[in-house]
């Protein structure tokens, strides 16, 4: 995993339990792109690209999409896009929609963690539906690193698991002594700055940690969504990605796509 920003440990930012952290989230899509679509490649992928923040406190967080973002820059580009930007914007609709990966079908909105109850809600987005899921956070089995460096001024730690068959990697901030961390990852004794699923296809890459910051959003849980549990959650998304395959085949992961040109 290369993450801009590392250095060599060293003394950083004093020992803060609240706060809130910018991260920048990038999901590599499950499918491929031929070489000769190399520029089309490169406008998809920043499609997968977007900022979040995540506020906490000693007992509880919750991760939101940045609102200074999506202000700045709402969904379909702050100007008309241009001919490729169009062709790209389809183009992605069309693969996700044939795509029987879930990571190209699925979007974490919002993610609440207590951290005392163990207890976690989520806003999901999955082909075209939005769900409000409750249930319990994961139990990671993490294994402590001795590697320690610096990021943004805090002295990090290495952290792995091992879950449901993904191989996880987080740098976490022994300074910011809460469970908390991006999406529903968490767990650790210190907030998770770097995490890296699969070697990157799923990367949160903090930007800015902003100790005490009240921010103006509740930490509560979500509200919106349809209401499941995890196991309802769970049992929807595989029917579904069968239902794909199916559709498209058994191979239809990872096909190499043309996107129709000749």
């Amino acid at each position: 995993m290369a993450v801009a920003g590392f250095a060599p440990a060293a003394l950083g930012a004093q020992a803060t339990h609240a706060g809130s952290v910018n991260y920048l989230r990038s999901v590599q899509f499950d499918f491929e792109v031929p070489e000769r679509m190399a520029a089309l490649r490169d406008r998809l992928a920043a499609q997968n690209t977007a900022s979040m923040v995540l506020r906490f406190n000693r007992a509880r967080s919750i991760m939101i999409p940045d609102p200074a973002a999506e202000a700045a820059t709402p969904r379909g580009g702050a100007r008309d896009p241009d001919r490729m930007d169009r062709r790209a914007l389809g183009m992605a609709m069309r693969l996700r929609m044939g795509s029987a990966s879930r990571s190209d079908q699925e979007d974490v909105v919002q993610a609440y963690m207590d951290f005392g109850s163990g207890a976690m809600t989520e806003t999901r987005d999955f082909m075209g539906r939005t769900f409000l899921i409750s249930g319990d956070q994961p139990a990671y089995a993490w294994k402590l690193g001795t590697d320690q460096r610096e990021f943004l001024g805090y002295m990090v730690q290495q952290a792995t698991a091992v879950h449901d068959g993904s191989e996880i990697e987080a740098w976490f901030t022994p300074q910011i002594p809460v469970q908390a961390g991006p999406g529903q990852y968490g767990g650790l004794p210190g907030l998770i700055l770097v995490l890296s699923v699969d070697g990157g296809k799923l990367l949160y890459s903090a930007t800015e940690v902003n100790p005490e910051d009240p921010g103006d959003i509740a930490i509560a849980p979500p509200t919106d969504g349809e209401m499941v549990t995890r196991g309802e959650y769970e049992a929807l998304v595989a029917e579904k990605l069968e239902e794909i395959r199916a559709t498209r085949g058994a191979g239809n992961r990872r096909r190499p796509f043309d996107g129709g040109l000749r």
